[in-house]
């Protein structure tokens, strides 16, 4: 029998993540990546997006503005402009008076605990959820070697003019630009590790040639809350996703994936 405590990990912790894109004149679109510090407990030494856990802060933000979204949805935007204020130091989906000076004290007062709507409140800066583009949502289910469970809902969104990206130093270690392509290379050439979910994601991206391009592909298929299963395929246990959804890869050999 499922006790309340497995019965809460299977729902999975909501969180948001950004896939930021700067675009190129020659070649494809770079995307920003973090990756995560060894000592974390997921995704331990992965290169990821920027992202993280909604809290309760973001609902408080999202209820006291107008933005004629699902109260959740709205939260996740603004989960996820916060954390890449906090990851990456950039300041994505606001408005106002935004500049490198701004941004860097939007990430201070945070680091120092304050919220982002005090802290939005105090630089008369307001934000702009409709900056970001939902992409996917994925919610992978809980399985013996995980320690945490994330309902994550993925977005993107374009780099910020004038504005240089700087790692936290505190649960990542570095970040850099890089294609989709270039990215994927790395983790086959066994120069960085990648998480199902976002191996999944880089895929999809590397289809495209251009911000542009990447939004008509999210508005192109539905959000659709994705839970991969395990599928025996050719005498072997695969990892699947639905194919409906945009995906050019939708399975993988377990004893090849990266989940935590």
């Amino acid at each position: 029998m499922t006790d309340e405590n497995d019965a809460a990990e299977d729902k999975g912790r909501p969180a948001a993540t950004v896939v930021i894109v700067r675009d190129r004149h020659d070649g494809p679109p770079e995307l920003l990546m973090v990756e995560r510090a060894s000592s974390m407990a997921f995704a331990a030494g992965a290169l990821v997006f920027p992202g993280g856990a909604v809290d309760e802060a973001d609902h408080d933000l999202a209820a006291r503005i107008d933005h004629g979204l699902e109260p959740d949805e709205a939260a996740g935007r603004i989960a996820a402009i916060r954390e890449t204020i906090e990851e990456a130091g950039l300041g994505i989906g606001l408005t106002g008076a935004v500049d490198a000076a701004a941004v860097l004290r939007l990430r201070d007062g945070l680091h120092d605990g304050r919220t982002l709507g005090e802290m939005l409140e105090r630089l008369g800066l307001g934000v702009a959820l409709e900056a970001l583009t939902p992409f996917a949502r994925w919610h992978p289910a809980r399985f013996e070697q995980a320690r945490r469970v994330f309902d994550t809902r993925f977005y993107i969104a374009r780099a910020p003019e004038g504005q240089v990206a700087s790692v936290d130093t505190t649960e990542n270690v570095r970040l850099f630009w890089s294609s989709a392509a270039d990215t994927l290379a790395k983790a086959a050439a066994g120069e960085a590790q990648l998480v199902f979910p976002t191996r999944r994601n880089l895929e999809r991206l590397a289809l495209h040639d251009g911000y542009a391009a990447l939004i008509a592909d999210a508005g192109a298929y539905p959000v659709e809350k994705i839970r991969p299963w395990q599928e025996e395929r050719d005498g072997e246990v695969h990892l699947c996703i639905p194919d409906h959804l945009g995906y050019p890869v939708v399975t993988e050999p377990m004893t090849r994936v990266r989940r935590v």
